[in-house]
C-alpha cells in the first residue's frame, strides 16, 4: 500500500474556494471483477462474462448524462469507474447516484464498479493547472488502458465518451483501447437498439439548448444546502413534501414532524399559487419558510373543473391555514411523465434542427415542460414519455427530453400504458433468464414432487380433507382450508394452507429480485400483470384440486366448545385439495340447497351423498369457528368499511367479460376471517422469534379531526358517530341505519373509510411495541401471509416463518434474514408499489367508465341518465354517488357564467340567474322561480357525459336534471346490471382494439403465452383489489385506508 496525497477544491458554507490535501492510499490489488482474471483478483459478487467481444468504459460525462443509454440491458460488459461514480454524486445529487448504485448491484445488468483511484496502476494524481475535467478523462482513459493490460490483451476495451479532444487525444495511443463517441458506439455495435438511437438524439438535443432562454429572473434562487440545513435545525424553516392539488393552484407540505414543532401546522402548511412553489414538483422535498400571519390563506373550497388560474382575495375559501414559501428543494422526486405535444399553433420557437416545444404533462400537477425535438409535426396528438433535466431561476418552465413514444392520445393501448408510466409501473416481459430458473411442468415432462421434500414435509394427503373456496374460474388458487374433530369430539383442528412459493423462488435469484421490483400483482379493469410466471402462479404454486402440491401450514387445535387455542403447529406440508369450490356453491351447500359438486359428479348415489353430507359438516365448522373469530374481533372494536364488491365473469375461453357487484354471502367472511387468523397467528411467531428484524403490518388509528365530515354528515341525518377508539366507531356505524334508505349507511362508512390513516408494512426494529397495533382489524400485531402469489411482503414473511420453524426444531440459527435497515428500505418500497398499484387500477376503471359514455349522447339515451345521492356539500355545488356505476364525482349548482340550476316544481332544473348559498348540511340556489334546497344524503337525477380534453385523461361530467330521485321507465333490474352492462360494453370495445392491434402484430409463441405476462385478471384478488375504486379519494392519500384485511 503505498500513500499518496489527493489534492481537492471545495466551498466552503460562506461560498469561498477552499484547497484542501488529503491522504490517499493506493494498492496494487484492486478486484477487477472479470470472469477472464488471471491474477487472482478477490471478485466476489457479480463479475463481467468473459463471452464478450469487448469491454466498455464510458467517461464521466457519459455516466453523469446519458447514464439512461447505459440502463438498457442489451448493453453488456459496462464497468463504472469510480472517478465516474464520484462525479455523478456531486453533481447530480443523491437520486441519481442511488439509481447508480442499484444498477451496479442488479445482477440483471452487466456492469460492474473498479475503483480505479485505488489501483496503484490506475491512479492519476491531478496535475498543476489541469482542469478537473481533463483529469477524469485521463483517470478513465488510464483504467481502461489498466482492464486490458490487466487481462492480458484478452478483451479488447472501448471507452466512450463525448469529448471529441479526447477522441483525437487518447484514440490511437493504445491497440486494444478504443476511445469513441457515443453515437460511433451505437451505430457501430448496436445499430438495431432504436430505442437507445432515439434516447440519445433526444438528450443531446436537450443538453444543446439547456441554456435558459434570457437572463431575467423568473424564481427567486435556491437557498445553499447548508443554509437549509441549519434553518430546519433552528425552526425557521420547516421540511416535508409537497402536494400539489389537482383540481386548485396551491399545494400543500405534509410531514409526520410538523404536529410536534408547532400546533398551527398539524395540517401542513398551504403554498399557494407557481411563484410561492418556486420550481418545485409534485413529490419534491422541499424547505418552506411560513410568510407572515397576514398573508395566510384558505384552502379553496369551490368545485372546479380542472386547474384554474391564480385568483385573489379570500372568496370561497377555509378558514385561514399556516402558509409559507418554498426557499429550496432538499431531493427531487422527478420521473417519467406522460406528456402530449399539443397541436402546432407557429407560437413555438424553432432552430435549425430542431423545434422547442411546451409539452402539456397528462398530470395536471406537473407543469409544463420544455422539450426539443425533430419530430415537432410527426408526434402531435401523440402521449410522449419525458424525463425532466433541469429548472433553471430564469425559465418558467423546467426542459426534459423525450425517452419514447407511446402512441396516439385516446386509442386504449396508450392510454393503459399512460396510467403504467404515470404510476411507476414498470412491468416487461420475464427474460430468458428469470424463465430458465423455472421448473417445467408440460405433458411430454410433467412435474413431479421431489423424493426429498416428501420425507421432509408433513403429508396431510391422506388424513385431512382440504379444499379452496375461491371465486368462480378462480384459476391461481393462494389458499386452501381444512377442518376435523380430534379427540371423540372434544377438539377441532382448523388448518389453513398456502402456497408455498420460496420451494420454487430461491432468495436472491433472478425470479425474486423480479418479484421485490415488482412487489404485487398489478390488476388493471381489463388486464393483470404478475408478480411471477404464470408456471407458478396458475400452475405448480396454484393449489388446484386432485393435485399434489407444496404447501406452508398453519393448523390450530381449539376446544371444541369454546374454540380456545390449545395448540399450534407452523411447517411446511404436501396436500391435495379435494374440492375446488365457488363461493356461491359453497353458500348453497351451507344454506342446504341442491348443488351440483363437480368432483362428485362420476361417483355414484351413495358414495355422493357421503361425501357431500362430508363436506356440507366441515363447511358448517368452518362457519362456526368463523362467526367466533369475527365475535371476538367485534369485542376489540374491529371495523366493517365500506367496499365495492365483485365478481369475474367469464367468457368460453376463461377471460373476464365483465365484473359484476354483488350481494355479500357469509362464506366470504368465513374465509376472510381465517386469512385474517392465519396473518396474525404468524405475526405472532415470527415477531417473537426476531423480535427486532420482523415484517408486519400496522394500521396507525386516524387523527380524530380527520372525522369531522363523518361525524357532521351522520348529525345532520340524525346519528351519533363516537370516534374516540375504533370500537366507539364500529358501534356508532352499525347503528346508523336509516330504515327508509340502507345508502345512508353505506356513504357514512365511506366516509369512515376516507378518514383512516393507512395501513402500510414496516419492520418492528424501528417501532415500539405498541405501534404495532392494527386499527381497523382490532389486533395487536398483523402481516400478510396468504397470498405470495401475488403479494412480496408474503415472500418475506414465508422465509421468516421458515427461519422461525428452524430456530425452534434447532435446525437454524435465530440471525435473521435481514437488517432493521434493509427490512425497513424493502417495506418502503412495499408500501410505495402497493399505492401506485391501487392507483393505477382505479384509474383504469375511470378509463372503462369514460369508454362506456363516450359512445353514448347523454340528450337520447336513458343509460346516461341515474340517480345520486349527495354526500357532501361544497361552496357552488355537491358531490354526490351514483350507485348504480359505482361513479362519484361533482355536481355544480353555479356554472361559471354565474348561472344557478333552478328546480320547477316537477323537480326538473333549468340554468337561470340567481344565487347559491352554503349551509352545514345543504345548499340552496335562489333564482326568479323560487328557492330550491339540495340536502345531505337526498336523492337526485343526473346526466352522465364524458368531458374529453386533448392533452388529459377524459373525466365523467355529472349535471343536475332533477332534485329529485331517478325513476327509469324501464323495468327495475337488479342493482349489479348496470355496472355489468358497463364492463361488458367497455370490454367489447378493448376487444376490437385488440383485434385491431393484433392484425398488426406478429403472434406471440407458446412459450410468451405461457411464461411472460397475463392480459386477463388474477380473479383470486378481485375481492380485495377492487375495493373503494368508486368511493377512495385518493387525492389525499395521507387519508386512505388501504384494505386492511
Amino acid at each position: 500500500m503505498i500513500k499518496t496525497e489527493k489534492i481537492l477544491h471545495l466551498k466552503s458554507s460562506r461560498g469561498r474556494k477552499v484547497r484542501v490535501v488529503r491522504e490517499h492510499y493506493v494498492r496494487e490489488r484492486v478486484p477487477c471483477y472479470s470472469s477472464l482474471c488471471q491474477a487472482g483478483c478477490d471478485n466476489d459478487g457479480k463479475v463481467l462474462p468473459g463471452d464478450l467481444t469487448h469491454y466498455v468504459v464510458p467517461d464521466v460525462g457519459v455516466v453523469v448524462d446519458y447514464l439512461e443509454i447505459l440502463e438498457f440491458r442489451e448493453l453488456q460488459g459496462v464497468v463504472f469507474t469510480q472517478t465516474a461514480c464520484q462525479a455523478v454524486q456531486h453533481t447530480k445529487g443523491r437520486r441519481q447516484y442511488n439509481r447508480l448504485r442499484n444498477l451496479l448491484k442488479d445482477p440483471r445488468h452487466d456492469s460492474v464498479l473498479f475503483a480505479n483511484e485505488f489501483q496503484e496502476y490506475s491512479y492519476c494524481p491531478r496535475e498543476k493547472g489541469e482542469s478537473q475535467e481533463k483529469w477524469q478523462t485521463r483517470c478513465v482513459y488510464s483504467a481502461a488502458v489498466w482492464y486490458y493490460n490487466h487481462l492480458a490483451g484478452m478483451k479488447d476495451v472501448v471507452m466512450i465518451t463525448e469529448d471529441q479532444d479526447a477522441v483525437g487525444q487518447y484514440g490511437s495511443l493504445n491497440s486494444g483501447v478504443y476511445v469513441i463517441s457515443i453515437q460511433e458506439f451505437l451505430q457501430n455495435f448496436w445499430p438495431e437498439l432504436q430505442a437507445a438511437h432515439e434516447l440519445y438524439s433526444s438528450i443531446s438535443q436537450a443538453l444543446q439548448e439547456k441554456e435558459s432562454d434570457g437572463s431575467q429572473r423568473e424564481f427567486a434562487e435556491h437557498l445553499p444546502a447548508e443554509v437549509l440545513e441549519a434553518g430546519i435545525k433552528s425552526g425557521r424553516y420547516f421540511q416535508g413534501t409537497l402536494n400539489i392539488s389537482k383540481h386548485h393552484n396551491e399545494a400543500t407540505i405534509t410531514t409526520d414532524g410538523f404536529s410536534d414543532k408547532n400546533k398551527d401546522l398539524s395540517w401542513g402548511v398551504l403554498v399557494h399559487g407557481a411563484k410561492h412553489r418556486n420550481r418545485a414538483v409534485h413529490g419534491d422535498v422541499v424547505a418552506v419558510e411560513l410568510l407572515p400571519k397576514s398573508e395566510w390563506r384558505g384552502k379553496v373550497t369551490a368545485l372546479t373543473e380542472g386547474q384554474v388560474e391564480e385568483k385573489g382575495g379570500e372568496e370561497n375559501e377555509s378558514k385561514p391555514m399556516p402558509t409559507g414559501r418554498v426557499v429550496g428543494i432538499l431531493q427531487r422526486n422527478w420521473r417519467d411523465y406522460v406528456v402530449t405535444f399539443p397541436l402546432r399553433d407557429g407560437t413555438q420557437s424553432q432552430t435549425r434542427n430542431s423545434q422547442r416545444i411546451l409539452a402539456v404533462p397528462w398530470d395536471h400537477r406537473i407543469p409544463k415542460i420544455r422539450i426539443s425535438t425533430q419530430q415537432a409535426d410527426a408526434l402531435q396528438d401523440h402521449r410522449v414519455v419525458v424525463r425532466i433535466d433541469s429548472w433553471e431561476s430564469t425559465s418558467l418552465y423546467p426542459n426534459g427530453h423525450s425517452v419514447r413514444v407511446l402512441g396516439r392520445a385516446g386509442e386504449l393501448e396508450t392510454e393503459i400504458q399512460t396510467i403504467l408510466i404515470e404510476n411507476c409501473i414498470h412491468v416487461p416481459p420475464f427474460s430468458d433468464a428469470q424463465l430458465r430458473e423455472m421448473p417445467v411442468n408440460s405433458p411430454e415432462k410433467p412435474w413431479r414432487m421431489d423424493p426429498a421434500q416428501v420425507a421432509e414435509r408433513r403429508d396431510l394427503r391422506g388424513s385431512h380433507l382440504v379444499f379452496s373456496i375461491d371465486p368462480r374460474g378462480c384459476e391461481d388458487v393462494d389458499d386452501t382450508l381444512s377442518v376435523r374433530s380430534l379427540a371423540g369430539g372434544t377438539l377441532l383442528e382448523l388448518g389453513v394452507h398456502i402456497a408455498d412459493v420460496t420451494h420454487f423462488v430461491s432468495e436472491g435469484s433472478l425470479t425474486d429480485l423480479e418479484a421485490r421490483t415488482r412487489a404485487t400483482t398489478y390488476y388493471l379493469a381489463d388486464r393483470r400483470y404478475d408478480m411471477l410466471p404464470s408456471v407458478l402462479s396458475a400452475d405448480l404454486c396454484s393449489l388446484l384440486g386432485e393435485v399434489d402440491r407444496y404447501a406452508m401450514s398453519v393448523m390450530w387445535e381449539l376446544d371444541a366448545q369454546t374454540l380456545a387455542v390449545s395448540k399450534v403447529w407452523y411447517g411446511r406440508t404436501l396436500i391435495r385439495s379435494s374440492y375446488q369450490l365457488h363461493y356461491e356453491l359453497a353458500q348453497a351447500l351451507l344454506n342446504g340447497e341442491q348443488a351440483e359438486v363437480p368432483e362428485l359428479a362420476e361417483l355414484g348415489p351413495e358414495e355422493r351423498d357421503a361425501k357431500l353430507a362430508e363436506l356440507s359438516e366441515a363447511l358448517e365448522r368452518l362457519t362456526h369457528v368463523a362467526r367466533h373469530l369475527r365475535a371476538q374481533r367485534d369485542r376489540g372494536g374491529a371495523l366493517e368499511l365500506e367496499g365495492v364488491e365483485v365478481r369475474a365473469q367469464l367468457d368460453e375461453e376463461r377471460n373476464i367479460t365483465a365484473l359484476v357487484p354483488r350481494q355479500p354471502l357469509e362464506v366470504h367472511e368465513t374465509v376472510a376471517e381465517c386469512m385474517i387468523f392465519a396473518n396474525h397467528w404468524v405475526a405472532r411467531k415470527i415477531q417473537e422469534t426476531f423480535p427486532n428484524q420482523t415484517l408486519l403490518r400496522r394500521h396507525p388509528p386516524p387523527r380524530q379531526e380527520f372525522f369531522n365530515q363523518l361525524v357532521d354528515s351522520a348529525s345532520a341525518a340524525g346519528f351519533t358517530v363516537d370516534t374516540r377508539t375504533n370500537k366507539a366507531l364500529a358501534d356508532s356505524l352499525d347503528l346508523a341505519v336509516d330504515p327508509q334508505d340502507p345508502l345512508v349507511n353505506r356513504l357514512l362508512r365511506m366516509m369512515a373509510t376516507t378518514a383512516m390513516s393507512q395501513a402500510q408494512y414496516f419492520s418492528t426494529g424501528l417501532q415500539s411495541v405498541d405501534q404495532y397495533y392494527h386499527y381497523g382489524l382490532a389486533l395487536d400485531r398483523y402481516t400478510h401471509f396468504t397470498s405470495p402469489i401475488r403479494r412480496y411482503a408474503d415472500i418475506v414473511v414465508h422465509r421468516l416463518l421458515t427461519a422461525a420453524i428452524g430456530v425452534e426444531s434447532g435446525e437454524g440459527s435465530a440471525k435473521p434474514l435481514a437488517n432493521n435497515k434493509d427490512l425497513e428500505e424493502m417495506a418502503q418500497h412495499i408500501n410505495s408499489k402497493n399505492r401506485a398499484a391501487q392507483r393505477a387500477q382505479k384509474l383504469s376503471t375511470e378509463l372503462f367508465q369514460c369508454l362506456f359514455f363516450k359512445e353514448r349522447d347523454p340528450q337520447t339515451d336513458q343509460r346516461c341518465v341515474a340517480d345520486a345521492v349527495i354526500y357532501s356539500i361544497r361552496d357552488n355545488g355537491v358531490l354526490v354517488f351514483v350507485p348504480e356505476y359505482g361513479v362519484k364525482g361533482p355536481v355544480y349548482l353555479k356554472n361559471r357564467e354565474g348561472l344557478v340550476a333552478a328546480a320547477g316544481q316537477d323537480g326538473s332544473c333549468e340554468w337561470q340567474p340567481g344565487t347559491v348559498r352554503r349551509h352545514s348540511d345543504h345548499i340552496t340556489s335562489s333564482s326568479a322561480c323560487g328557492t330550491s334546497t339540495f340536502t345531505l344524503f337526498d336523492h337526485i337525477t343526473v346526466r352522465i357525459s364524458v368531458r374529453s380534453t386533448h392533452c388529459h385523461a377524459d373525466s365523467l361530467n355529472l349535471e343536475v336534471i332533477s332534485n329529485k330521485p331517478h325513476h327509469s321507465a324501464e323495468p327495475q333490474q337488479p342493482r349489479s346490471q348496470g355496472r355489468s352492462q358497463l364492463v361488458q360494453e367497455v370490454v367489447r370495445l378493448a376487444e376490437e382494439a385488440s383485434q385491431q392491434k393484433a392484425a398488426r402484430r406478429p403472434k406471440l409463441s407458446k412459450e410468451e403465452r405461457e411464461f411472460c405476462q397475463s392480459k386477463t385478471p388474477n380473479l383470486y384478488t378481485l375481492l380485495e383489489e377492487v375495493r373503494e375504486l368508486a368511493l377512495l379519494d385518493l387525492d389525499t392519500v395521507a387519508q386512505v385506508c388501504a384494505t386492511t384485511a
